[in-house]
């Protein structure tokens, strides 16, 4: 059986964080504010994951509530969601996802961010495709105050 999901996240830019997206440290003179690392894009990608196997997204795994994962890198998310679909006897086939930020420019890390995610989910990174965007000055992403992430992904049992 082949099922697909979607996911995605959002995370306000702060000072005095580090920007993490992909799994990938970008220089930047902000990062994300969140619970974990916030890696928008890893976080989007385990929701798509966990909604095509039907269970639930990173907030149930993961809670904001949790001290003990305070700081959790977003690659190890993915691992987890990487455990779960071998549990299910399921893996991840192809994963889109589309980064939307108006700053730091995004292409340059792209490959690496590929790497890094194929590598927490044990696939190739051919199965991984990530785009990036800009919102065109509209909103909240438009004027610089965040960073969002979409993904969608197939799964196929194995």
């Amino acid at each position: 059986m082949i099922r697909c999901g979607i996911g995605y996240d959002v995370h306000r830019l702060v000072e005095g964080r580090k920007l993490v997206l992909g799994g990938v440290e970008i220089s930047y003179d902000r990062g994300l504010d969140g619970h974990s690392d916030a890696d928008v894009l890893s976080h989007a990608i385990a929701d798509a994951l966990l909604g095509a196997m039907g269970e639930g997204d990173i907030g149930q795994h993961f809670p904001n509530t949790d001290e003990k994962i305070r700081g959790i890198s977003s690659l190890e998310i993915l691992r987890h969601v990487r455990s779960l679909l071998s549990e299910k006897n399921a893996r991840a086939t192809n994963i889109d996802a589309t980064l939307i930020a108006e700053a730091p420019a995004l292409q340059p890390h792209i490959q690496k961010m590929r790497a890094k995610i194929a590598g927490a989910l044990a696939c190739d990174v051919s199965c991984i495709s990530i785009k990036a965007t800009t919102n065109e000055g509209l909103g909240a992403l438009g004027r610089g105050e965040g960073i969002a992430s979409i993904a969608t992904a197939l799964v196929e049992d194995v």
